[in-house]
């Protein structure tokens, strides 16, 4: 919602219920965001406790986490040393 639809809610508000409605309007929506602010504080607690369960089962510490590295680590090969070419004994040959 833009600020020129707010505004014409209130306006509209306040022509249907007069200024002595605005102090329970200015009530009501104060309690809406706390209980809001209060929900979304819970759920985010039960998704840490969640994480942290999780964490504690499969005891994982949070120093190993690495998440930024998802990828596979691949041992690293060294190239053998250069070896010579065998000579072929011309007795050998057939």
């Amino acid at each position: 919602m833009s600020s020129g639809e707010i505004i014409l809610i209130l306006f509209v508000y306040l022509l249907l219920f007069g200024a002595k409605g605005v102090p329970a309007l200015a009530q009501t929506l104060g309690k809406a965001v706390y209980q809001f602010r209060n929900a979304s504080r819970d759920v985010q607690n039960e998704i840490m406790k969640s994480a942290n369960d999780l964490r504690k089962q499969a005891d994982i510490r949070p120093d190993q986490l690495d998440i930024a590295d998802t990828s596979p680590k691949q041992p690293v090969v060294q190239n053998p040393p250069a070896q010579e070419p065998e000579k072929l004994d011309p007795e050998t040959q057939s």
